[in-house]
């Protein structure tokens, strides 16, 4: 799927994806191959100035003004030190800057060549960060890095030293041309606000879009490139669609174990592009081709001015084939589905929900069509049970006139079921829907496959949830029937204040699929007997 290319072509290509059209420069011998390959790439246009001095400034001038990280070019020893004092104007007045500079070949470096200097040493005090490319296949990578540092926080100059022998070798360069890709849309999305730059990008390209715990609701789910959760809980054909992917684009998440599964495992075949604001958190868990620290939406929008409208119809038509009919999971007539989808329809899809941690935190997650922007709240990282009885307090106080549904199973909702109290004296109108199944049921869930069955401390008795609110001064209900469900759930929006709704479920409902402890993604259990993947 790739190309040979020589490290001054890959220079040129890495410079286009980044955004750049407009370099400042003056050409010399360590820096002759990039120059040689320039005429290639009319979209980089070059602008000859009279010293390199001037190209470090008029660089710096053009990033004031756009916005944008100015280019300057230049070759090695004289060529280089002459752009010191616009790298150092650029370094006091946080101008971000990146500065590309030749070197003599590898196996001179340190012999006192012809135009030798060591400018990383020189430069370290004026620039945020200074680079000498060691190899072809660290160039692309090294400049995506360099830009991203230069645009990040406090913006600043850069240095990017490039030896002549690097600029020609050759490497088979893949960038943009990937087949199965894949876009994972993480909590950074809705964090950094980046839900439009995210839609444009899924539709420009046509890449698909999965959507993490914390990432629900960043992408709409009735959009045809939308495919789901992934990870331990996540559909068969989401996690099959990650294992055959080659490119997975990673916006604003951190690769943890619930979403990769055993990491050995984990979308071998596949390079990843991680798109992060904690540069710490990029190839934590998972190796990655390139890394881009930054805000999610400031880094989406510049991808979206170099990226090519394109189609992915036979990778989306590969990835339906992977769809499995759904198992019926739910025994009797009251089931998570049917409940979640009633809460929907009886609010028109205009309310928010905020899940506790347990089975029904994956129920919320799977199950609720999520059509705005950050309407799925809950606890991921830390998996907090009690989280949502509280959080939703301060979700109703936050978006007052919206309705707001704290989703609890009936071991998270008597962690802090006290806090009705203060519903009712500060008048939030929160409504509670307790999943009561006797059980701790996501504990139950793998003492069932994992233990043989043992329920050790997993069985949980509750009180009179109906009678329960009544001692609160709320309405309260206990849905036994599917036939109960929209009529209660109406009455309970109805209520000007908080109210309760009680759902007897079945004992032993489990969520499927699901990828046990150590497993990888290719492993899930989808039944209550194990099958073969």
């Amino acid at each position: 799927m790739g190309e040979q290319l020589t490290g001054a072509q890959i220079l040129c290509r890495a410079l286009l994806e980044e955004g750049v059209d407009l370099l400042f420069g003056y050409p010399g011998g360590a820096i002759m191959p990039v120059y040689h390959a320039l005429p290639e790439y009319p979209g980089l246009r070059h602008v000859l100035v009279r010293h390199e001095q001037a190209a470090a400034h008029a660089a710096d001038g053009y990033a004031r003004a756009s916005g944008r990280p100015g280019v300057c070019v230049a070759t090695s020893g004289p060529g280089a030190t002459n752009l010191v004092t616009g790298i150092a104007t650029a370094h006091m007045d946080n101008t971000p800057l990146v500065a590309i500079t030749g070197q003599v070949p590898r196996a001179m470096i340190g012999r006192d060549a012809f135009q030798e200097t060591d400018i990383i040493g020189i430069t370290q005090p004026i620039t945020k960060h200074s680079r000498l490319v060691e190899d072809v296949e660290e160039l692309a990578e090294a400049v995506h890095e360099v830009f991203a540092v230069a645009r990040e926080g406090r913006p600043g100059p850069v240095l990017l030293d490039v030896p002549k022998d690097v600029q020609t070798q050759k490497l088979e360069y893949a960038a943009g041309r990937a087949e199965r890709p894949l876009i994972m849309a993480g909590h950074g999305v809705i964090l950094g606000d980046a839900y439009t730059e995210l839609r444009e990008l899924a539709e420009r390209t046509g890449i698909p879009v999965i959507t993490t715990l914390l990432g629900i609701s960043a992408f709409p789910e009735s959009h045809p490139l939308h495919l789901g959760m992934p990870g331990m809980h996540g559909e068969v054909h989401v996690n099959r669609a990650i294992q055959q992917a080659d490119l997975i684009i990673g916006v604003g998440l951190r690769f943890d174990d619930r979403v990769t599964g055993n990491l050995a495992g984990f979308a071998r075949g596949a390079k990843v592009i991680h798109i992060e604001l904690d540069a710490s958190e990029i190839g934590k868990n998972v190796p990655v081709a390139v890394g881009l620290p930054g805000d999610a939406g400031e880094i989406l929008r510049e991808l979206l001015q170099t990226v090519e409208p394109r189609r992915c119809d036979g990778w989306r038509g590969e990835i339906a084939s992977f769809v499995r009919p759904r198992v019926e999971a739910f025994k009797g007539a009251l089931s998570p589905e049917g409940i979640l989808g009633a809460i929907d329809d009886t609010s028109a899809g205009g309310c928010t929900i905020v899940s506790d941690v347990g089975q029904h935190q994956m129920w919320v997650a799977k199950l609720f069509r999520y059509q705005r922007p950050n309407t799925h709240i809950t606890s991921g990282g830390l998996g907090t049970m009690g989280f949502a009885v509280p959080a939703a307090m301060g979700v109703a106080l936050a978006r007052p006139g919206e309705p707001v549904w704290a989703i609890s199973g009936d071991g998270g909702f008597q962690m802090n079921l006290q806090e009705i109290a203060t519903m009712v004296q500060e008048r939030i109108p929160v409504k509670m829907a307790v999943f009561n199944n006797g059980y701790l049921g996501m504990v139950r869930q793998w003492q069932q496959f994992f233990h043989g069955r043992r329920y050790s401390a997993t069985p949980i008795w509750s009180p009179d949830y109906a009678r329960l609110a009544e001692a609160y001064g709320i309405p309260g209900w206990r849905v036994e029937r599917a036939d109960q469900v929209d009529e209660t759930l109406r009455a309970a929006l109805a209520h000007d204040g908080p109210a309760l709704v009680e759902f007897v479920i079945e004992q032993e409902a489990n969520v499927f699929p699901m990828i046990p402890p150590g497993a990888s993604l290719s492993e899930p259990i989808e039944s209550e007997e194990p099958v073969p993947a």
